[in-house]
């Protein structure tokens, strides 16, 4: 479609079958009517390392800087592990907040959504993530915290099987979306 958004999707964990990637997975398939999301893999970047951070960056850091900058805006879905967030996905921050004066993270409308084997459904990690990501100048979307608590009840065979769950993050991805586009027209 012209005109249409496109979000750049990446999942906080590695795992193949992980339940940040199930619920990442659902959010695109519920809502490729409205937008397009393209999907991020964390675990093709190597560990930060400012001395690799050159004009010559490793090539999957430059495939993913670009491949961020070609999106209007960023969706996370990130487990939360000992009340924080993955290693990995801080890496990938890392490397998409630098250098600053150009970073794809920069000024990039960011939906947060969290989960956890927990009732808390993650929040810890989506506070964190928040910190770092406006500390990266991204722009975290200010709504209800979007979390998938008891997530091992609420996916199966891939997917995010809860209705009220899904609803309410299509709902934040939506004012996402609203955001983007008044930015856009301004």
């Amino acid at each position: 479609m012209a005109g249409q958004v496109r979000l750049y999707g990446l999942s906080g964990s590695l795992r193949k079958e992980s339940y940040a990637r199930a619920v990442l997975k659902t959010l695109v398939e519920h809502v490729r009517d409205e937008v397009e999301i393209v999907v991020g893999d964390i675990g093709t970047l190597p560990l930060y390392n400012a001395d690799l951070d050159t004009d010559a960056a490793p090539a999957p850091v430059t495939a993913m800087r670009e491949a961020l900058r070609a999106c209007d805006g960023l969706v996370v879905v990130t487990p939360e592990y000992n009340h924080g967030i993955p290693g990995v996905l801080k890496n990938a921050v890392d490397w998409l907040s630098s250098p600053p004066q150009t970073a794809a993270l920069a000024g990039k409308p960011t939906l947060i959504v969290s989960s956890s084997v927990a009732f808390t459904g993650g929040v810890r990690a989506q506070a964190q993530l928040r910190t770092c990501l406006s500390a990266a100048k991204a722009r975290p979307l200010i709504t209800d915290e979007v979390v998938v608590a008891s997530v091992q009840n609420k996916v199966e065979n891939g997917r995010l099987t809860d209705k009220a769950t899904l609803d309410h993050m299509t709902k934040a991805l939506r004012l996402l979306l609203k955001d983007i586009r008044i930015c856009k027209a301004a």
